[in-house]
């Protein structure tokens, strides 16, 4: 009856006046002061139900406890566990559990304290700067007030009550730091609105703890599982606790742990079994398995430091259990001596190749933990396995799951155990986390970091504004690449493709002067430059420890020996055995003088390439499909660059800790990089360029006055105000220019105000491009109306959509940018309509400059930012990304982009306004007409797949009305690109053709 309905007609959401809306304000309270009763009572019929009962506020604890914590949330669980422990060795201790927080029960609460309080310690997961204290924390004092005055409290006496702050980004609260919250209830001089977990040495508010305290149950199996970020390890612990869960009687639990970036870093399985109900939401700190599935971490990590004596260790590595033992680094030996531990080995990563799993090497971990453990009879955990993987991979094809039987068998048969010697026999030490000559930040905070100490940073070390510096990825040397790409001199082309299409900048090319290479290490390969680079040396080297190992490269390589095809000038060889030698040959390509620009134009595939990318080993997935247009950018324009970055896989391979991937060239240039929200991402960067203009007109305004007060030359005052920065030869002289400038007005004797301020601004007259970049969730959705907002603007921002289909970053969620016929999350029938046209839209402006590209054209992809870039209004490029969300293999991702551009899917074109003024059509197709089917090109991806197993019939409607989107929007584009608009009756098309210009 409340429900809005023109068969019953009322108005809501009324627009109110001074005179009523207090009144009607409060016409709620009834319903609010009825809320807790209500609740308690579902509670109670739940109760009756399950036979589990809550109340509003649930009390654990000794019935005459002295010293009570108030929590809620997952934490009160570890408090519920660390006080069944104290109180049964005779302490006086409880916790009181808060299940209903709005509307907080004053009556309710005091009833659920013990009468023997004398100090309550409240812990909020929660920060407010400049408050009182915390919004628990100020609710318990004010109910324990009201119930004191209004006779309720089953006490007298106001106890001790302080306040606390834990857990804040997911931070580890364990049992030793409740106990420690108990202790400072204890301590003659109690710190009030402390913090635990950390250390503050800034305002001595964190309290201290004994680490080593536990209150573990011995009968519970500790499993600890390291893997690789993407290898499967994840996945394929979770189904071996609904394995164990469902196989067993056992409880089981699971956390898993990894970082907010892509992929190829470490992840941590942490899984606990046992007989009893597990209470213990925090991590694990002894272990009685420990699996490390990738034998690198090794030389990073202390892997071995949670494994308890006689413990399990089971290291996935290519050295057999007669050869492994000497491979392994001291501090590795001497801690499986020490700890008693059983060794295990098995080459996990060679046997997933060979069965033609690529990198997941999961199944074989997990069939390998299972014949271990013993935790089930080995026939029967092999059965729960090959059960999980059908129902997992089933929907991929019979071929996938025949592959991942194939690893289980094979896991079995080579799991070998090492019987070592009892003392330490290697000649390999543990290397430092970073080089030596590495910033003292980056020693002192982002090696803790990287090392995965970075809960042992204290407060001082922290920057206050949350500002990082930035080019840190170049000492994190991850070394995650069983493959490497080697270059031949004898049969490169010299193209550039490879630096282009290398995702994490690690494979990069130079031309330079013979001289260089006077003391180039042996094996440093170098060939004669051809073309604009003759007279020049020329050599491509791969950076090996950053290097993720993807293949692309080679995969799109076209220098080939023509009597072996399959020769080309790379080749993946396997990274170990070379890593020391390319190690050197890095440093001394990165040591010899960047190319000269003026030798190949930058708007070329070969020009581009010969730029520092300042844009270098992220965390993206290997093979990712973004982070080329990324690096690109950074290759035309990252000196002067300001980016502002939507939230998604960019900003977190983008600016996330502990290392980041922009850097600065030699004189200390590069981007400028900064993230907010979401969906306000346009609007900041606009923000950048309103800033931008109105420091360079103010840094104008000085100069005028500096010059009419006979501070500064008139003819150097001109040639900046007048410069041409167009070009990056212009944008280097007018750094020059201002640099003059500022040997000026920093050497005025008078220290005038004028030349003060001039000096603190003039870096504003040196041009800035800015870029605002983010992918189709943000481009196409959630941003979209503040999009459009800057794009009808007209100001000179670059708008980079990272276009994947999907929302990437959350798991390959359905956006509107998603093709009709594709699956995706939230779309498992088939996205039924088609993807929104954001090119088309923008074009209806007229003064935007829109450019849809693809790594399958590059020298289209080079031609559109240098366009976009120079254009004085703002500008889009939409670019085409392939994911592992499209379920393709990434090594292959080129070809999948060039089989879009060749069915249609994707068009290839240009919109410039500035020809629009000359009286020519200003959209160009650089696409050629369709020349494959559209189907040949979905089938090659998963997400179109998948639905013509599940629902063929679906599939086939779907892909029907597929064609004809591709068909109808491959029409219109043409059609536009051929109106006459200059009146003279005829067009030339981005063909070169002569047509007659006709709408039909």
């Amino acid at each position: 009856k409340r429900a809005l309905s023109p068969e019953h007609p009322m108005i809501g959401g009324t627009a109110q006046n001074p005179d009523v809306y207090f009144q009607g304000r409060e016409t709620v309270n009834k319903f609010y002061l009825a809320v807790p009763q209500i609740v308690q009572e579902t509670m109670d019929k739940f109760a009756r139900i399950v036979g589990r009962q809550y109340k509003l506020f649930d009390y654990v604890g000794a019935p005459d406890a002295e010293k009570v914590i108030v929590i809620m949330g997952s934490g009160a669980e570890t408090v519920h566990e660390t006080v069944d422990y104290l109180t049964a060795r005779g302490e006086k201790v409880g916790v009181v559990k808060v299940r209903l927080y709005r509307p907080f029960s004053v009556e309710h609460f005091v009833a659920a304290l013990p009468k023997t309080v004398k100090k309550i310690a409240v812990l909020d997961r929660t920060k407010e700067p400049g408050s009182l204290g915390e919004p628990l924390y100020l609710d318990v004092v004010g109910a324990v007030e009201e119930g004191l005055a209004a006779g309720i409290a089953p006490f007298t006496e106001m106890p001790l009550m302080l306040g606390g702050r834990y857990g804040l980004g997911s931070k580890e609260f364990t049992p030793a730091m409740v106990k420690g919250v108990f202790d400072n209830l204890d301590a003659p001089n109690p710190i009030n609105h402390f913090t635990v977990g950390i250390e503050d040495d800034v305002t001595r508010k964190s309290i201290p703890y004994d680490p080593t305290f536990s209150t573990a149950d011995p009968s519970v199996y500790r499993a600890m599982f390291y893997g690789l970020g993407s290898d499967g390890t994840v996945s394929a612990n979770k189904n071996s606790i609904k394995i164990i869960g469902d196989e067993t009687d056992n409880y089981a639990q699971g956390y898993f742990v990894y970082d907010s970036r892509k992929a190829g870093t470490m992840t941590v399985s942490h899984l606990r079994f046992g007989k009893n109900p597990i209470r213990s939401p925090y991590l694990i700190d002894r272990a009685n398995f420990v699996a490390c599935h990738n034998p690198s971490f090794l030389e990073k990590y202390d892997i071995l430091a949670n494994l308890e004596e006689g413990g399990t260790f089971l290291l996935t590595t290519q050295h057999g259990p007669d050869e492994v033992w000497d491979t392994l680094p001291q501090e590795v030996q001497k801690q499986i001596i020490d700890k008693k531990a059983k060794f295990y080995v098995i080459d996990a990563i060679s046997l997933a190749q060979k069965i033609g799993l690529g990198p997941r090497i999961n199944t074989i971990m997990q069939a390998a933990f299972f014949k271990i453990s013993g935790i089930l009879p080995l026939e029967q955990a092999v059965a729960a396995i090959k059960a999980a993987i059908k129902k997992t991979y089933g929907r991929y094809g019979d071929k996938v799951v025949e592959m991942n039987y194939k690893s289980v068998d094979a896991a079995l048969e080579n799991t070998f155990e090492v019987k070592y010697p009892n003392q330490v026999t290697s000649k390999i030490k543990r290397p430092p986390i970073v080089r030596e000559d590495a910033p003292e930040f980056v020693k002192t905070v982002t090696a803790q970091m990287m090392a995965g100490r970075g809960d042992q940073i204290p407060v001082s070390k922290m920057p206050v504004d949350g500002r990082f510096p930035t080019g840190t990825t170049a000492y994190e040397k991850r070394n995650i690449a069983v493959e490497i790409p080697e270059w031949d001199p004898e049969l490169c082309i010299q193209c550039g493709f490879c630096s282009l299409y290398c995702p994490h900048a690690t494979i990069r090319m130079k031309a330079y002067d013979e001289s260089a290479l006077a003391n180039a290490p042996a094996t440093f390969k170098s060939t004669d430059g051809k073309a604009q680079i003759k007279g020049k040396k020329f050599t491509v080297q791969v950076a090996p420890e950053d290097c993720t190992g993807c293949g692309v490269c080679v995969q799109n390589c076209p220098g080939k020996d023509k009597e072996n095809p399959e020769r080309r000038a790379l080749k993946m060889v396997p990274q170990e055995p070379i890593r020391e030698q390319e190690r050197e040959n890095w440093e001394f390509f990165l040591s010899l003088p960047e190319t000269d620009p003026s030798l190949v134009p930058i708007d070329s595939v070969k020009g581009s390439q010969f730029r520092q990318p300042l844009f270098e080993f992220s965390g993206a997935c290997a093979g990712c499909g973004e982070t080329p247009y990324v690096k690109l950018v950074t290759q035309l324009f990252g000196d002067r660059a300001i980016i502002a970055n939507a939230t998604g896989c960019s900003s977190i391979y983008g600016g996330n800790l502990p290392t980041t991937p922009y850097t600065k060239r030699g004189d200390g240039r590069g981007p400028a990089w900064s993230n907010s929200l979401f969906e306000d991402n346009a609007e900041f960067g606009m923000g950048f360029r309103l800033t931008i203009d109105k420091l360079n007109e103010f840094a104008l305004e000085l100069l005028e006055k500096a010059v009419e007060n006979g501070m500064v030359p008139k003819e150097l005052a001109d040639s900046i105000a007048n410069a041409d920065q167009s070009t990056q030869e212009g944008i280097e002289a007018q750094r020059d220019r201002v640099a003059r400038l500022m040997e000026i007005v920093e050497g005025c004797k008078d220290g005038c105000d004028i030349c003060k301020q001039l000096a603190a601004v003039a870096e504003y007259l040196v041009k800035r491009s800015v870029w605002i970049i983010g992918g189709d969730g943000w481009a196409y959705d959630i941003g979209y109306g503040g999009l459009d907002h800057v794009i009808a603007s007209g100001k000179n921002v670059n708008l980079l959509v990272l276009d994947t289909e999907v929302y990437s970053n959350t798991g390959g969620q359905m956006s509107k940018s998603t093709p009709r016929g594709a699956t995706a999350k939230f779309a498992a029938g088939g996205k039924p309509t088609s993807k929104k046209d954001l090119g088309l839209m923008a074009m209806t402006y007229g003064n935007v400059y829109v450019a849809s590209v693809s790594l399958a054209n590059p020298a289209q992809l080079v031609k559109a930012m240098v366009e976009a870039e120079a254009y004085n209004g703002p500008s889009l490029i939409i670019c085409y990304a392939h994911c592992i969300a499209h379920g393709i293999n990434t090594t292959f991702g080129i070809d999948e982009q060039k089989k879009a551009v060749a069915s249609g899917h994707w068009i290839l074109y240009r919109y410039n306004p500035e020809l629009a003024a000359k009286g020519e059509n200003p959209l160009k197709i650089d696409s050629k007409p369709p020349t494959i089917d559209f189907e040949e090109y979905a089938m090659g991806e998963n997400r179109y797949r998948v639905l013509k197993k599940t629902n063929p019939d679906a599939a086939e409607e779907l892909m029907r009305l597929a064609r004809e989107d591709v068909k109808r929007r491959n029409n219109l584009y043409r059609q536009l690109a051929e109106l006459n608009i200059s009146g003279n009756g005829a067009q030339t098309t981005a063909e070169g053709d002569k047509v007659e210009a006709k709408v039909e």
